[in-house]
């Protein structure tokens, strides 16, 4: 027998409360014909293809320019490829499809969400703490992106030659060499011969020492870059003015800042393939080298550069799938934006590594040791490719107004993700009525602690939140308990059937079996794989970082991880009632499917229904007082 509502609550008839399906839950679309809706005052995308190209720009980011391409070229070409394929099938797609669906089912940000399984939710501060701390680092790359543009504003380009006062005696420029020059030299500037070991491309030189004025170490932090400086305020100008209205305007400004990278993508890999050494550079790339895989360095790169690229375990797509129609078909959706990701990722590898083919023919050495490992690739190979392209500062213009747009794009949902979350969980601050103050402030808070990220000494520490905090074993880790909270604590046959009505079919049983079970062990796998083969932080291939700034990326690390298990022990240790009581209260779910007819502060009071027949939870608001039927 099911104990029913006798009384109206929060303005609900009592009627409504008690619409039950057969297991006796109730569902929104049982109160309203099918019909459910969004909260309009949260806003919402303008139409399906906002969201489509929103997500398009969020995972198609600099991720796939120097992200991917970098750990091809760290794991041994395309040995990389098999790893990383088989993250995607069962964990990639399937869990960006659960956090999208998470957002759609509650329509809420990436903290309240976990009110469905209170005890877990350290999974949405965790995945909040990873947000903030990507949000500081990863627009450093737009601010390089824009000192590049701004220095391709002449119709020399000043990382093509070694004529700078940058540059030092071992820059190797292609201009001063000929066929008189012996095998396995190069003419230096002051006309001497040096080994073609020592010596570094003009695109190298301008990088390290002109852009970044890269230091010693991490214990040589230096003076801020100004010039840096500059550019990291505009990029985060530009990402306020993209966001501070809500998703609406957003949803136009993606359109742009999505598709426009495709087509200078594709010139950019017509001209690379007609460059000398090209074909080298590519067979590297797509050359497996099988006894790569051995190692779970590979494995464990493979599964984090699908989390990073498609921002699992960080909030944002929760966020983005909240301003979705309840009953939007975001399987469909998925399976878009997974294919063109991943393909967007092989496609640059393509025009990367045909570049990287070309300066290893220029230098005389293997693919292998044309430039150190690490995010400089793309501010070493892509200036090289445009360097020698005709009218080469029309060509740069376009290519980094490419980077900053599909930075700034990624960047702006981020943020989303932080400033939704923020407005969801603390409603009675009302912040969403102060939406442009809010924004504000987040952006200026993130802005200075970013600042030293372009110091001297930045890069160091730009590794390390890239390596530890926003990376790594902390993505694997919240993604690990994201699946056991939703399908272990809510209930996988729960979620998969509030899925199956949102969506008006049965998605098959893939999905369920790679939430409940492949994905968190794969996740869970490699997360254990990551700790037993650890290797202690490094920049490029010879610079190792001091314990102490190893210990700073493991804080880092730890900052967003401790999350998970310290939030559940505070909410058994402030609950009261006995062991069980306490157990009992904080694993049931304080929010239910979203319910168009109330606002969101009091659908975030539902609680459950107890059935006689089955002692588990259903929805009823908290404050019900119920009488047996």
């Amino acid at each position: 027998m099911t104990r029913t509502v006798k009384q109206d609550i929060a303005g609900v008839p009592a009627s409504e409360l008690n619409a039950v399906t057969q297991d006796g839950e109730t569902h929104p679309e049982d109160r309203h014909n099918g019909e459910a809706t969004r909260d309009e005052s949260r806003g919402g995308w303008g139409n399906k293809m906002d969201f489509i190209m929103a997500c398009i720009g969020f995972a198609v980011g600099l991720g796939n320019v120097w992200r991917f391409p970098y750990l091809c070229y760290k794991n041994g070409g395309g040995a990389f490829l098999i790893p990383y394929f088989i993250s995607w099938f069962t964990c990639g797609v399937p869990m960006f499809f659960m956090e999208v669906m998470i957002g759609q089912l509650l329509q809420t940000g990436g903290l309240t969400v976990w009110g469905i399984y209170p005890v877990m939710k350290g999974v949405g501060l965790a995945a909040f703490t990873i947000s903030a701390i990507l949000c500081c680092y990863y627009i450093v790359i737009c601010a390089w992106a824009l000192f590049y543009l701004f220095q391709s504003f002449t119709f020399t380009l000043p990382w093509g030659d070694c004529g700078g006062t940058w540059n030092d005696i071992s820059c190797n420029d292609p201009e001063l060499q000929d066929d008189n020059v012996t095998d396995g030299y190069f003419m230096t500037v002051n006309g001497t011969l040096m080994n073609k070991t020592l010596g570094e491309s003009p695109a190298q030189q301008f990088w390290e020492r002109r852009v970044l004025s890269i230091s010693s170490g991490v214990d040589e932090v230096g003076s801020v870059q100004w010039e840096l400086f500059g550019c990291l305020v505009l990029a985060w100008i530009l990402t306020y003015f993209c966001i501070w209205k809500g998703v609406k305007q957003t949803g136009k400004i993606v359109w742009f800042t999505a598709l426009a990278p495709y087509a200078i993508l594709v010139a950019l890999f017509i001209r690379g393939i007609t460059l000398d050494g090209a074909v080298d550079g590519m067979y590297y790339y797509i050359k497996p080298d099988f006894e790569r895989l051995k190692s779970p360095t590979v494995w464990i790169d493979a599964a984090t550069q699908i989390y990073f690229s498609y921002g699992i375990g960080i909030n944002t797509l929760i966020a983005l799938g909240s301003y979705n129609r309840f009953k939007n078909n975001s399987l469909v959706d998925t399976l878009i934006i997974g294919a063109v990701n991943s393909l967007t990722s092989l496609f640059a590898g393509f025009v990367i590594f045909s570049v990287l083919g070309y300066m290893a023919k220029q230098l005389g050495v293997e693919v292998s040791e044309v430039v150190d490992a690490g995010p400089g690739l793309a501010f070493i190979a892509y200036p090289t490719a445009v360097y020698n392209m005709p009218g080469s500062w029309v060509w740069s213009i376009l290519f980094f107004s490419m980077l900053v747009m599909i930075g700034l794009d990624s960047q702006f949902c981020i943020l989303e993700g932080l400033v939704t979350a923020l407005m969801d969980e603390l409603p009675s601050f009302k912040l969403r009525q102060h939406r442009a103050v809010v924004v504000g402030v987040i952006c200026v808070i993130e802005c200075l602690v970013g600042m030293l990220c372009i110091t001297e000494g930045g890069m160091y520490y730009f590794q390390l939140m890239d390596s530890y905090g926003a990376s790594g074993i902390s993505l694997l880790w919240v993604s690990s308990w994201e699946c056991v909270a939703v399908c272990w604590g809510y209930g996988v046959k729960n979620f998969y059937r509030d899925i199956s009505s949102m969506l008006g079919f049965m998605p098959g049983i893939f999905w369920p079996t790679c939430w409940a079970l492949i994905s968190p062990v794969i996740s869970f796998g490699i997360f254990i794989f990551s700790l037993v083969d650890y290797q202690g932080a490094k920049y490029g291939d010879t610079y190792r970082y001091p314990p102490w700034g190893e210990a700073i990326g493991i804080l880092l690390a730890l900052a967003s991880m401790q999350w998970v298990l310290s939030y559940a022990v505070y909410m058994l240790l402030s609950t009261p009632g006995s062991l069980r009581e306490r157990w009992t209260l904080v694993t049931k779910p304080v929010i239910a499917p979203f319910d168009e007819t109330r606002s969101f502060g009091e659908m975030k009071t539902y609680k459950y229904r107890v059935t006689e027949e089955e002692d588990k939870p259903k929805y009823v608001n908290k404050s019900f007082t119920s009488e047996s039927a």
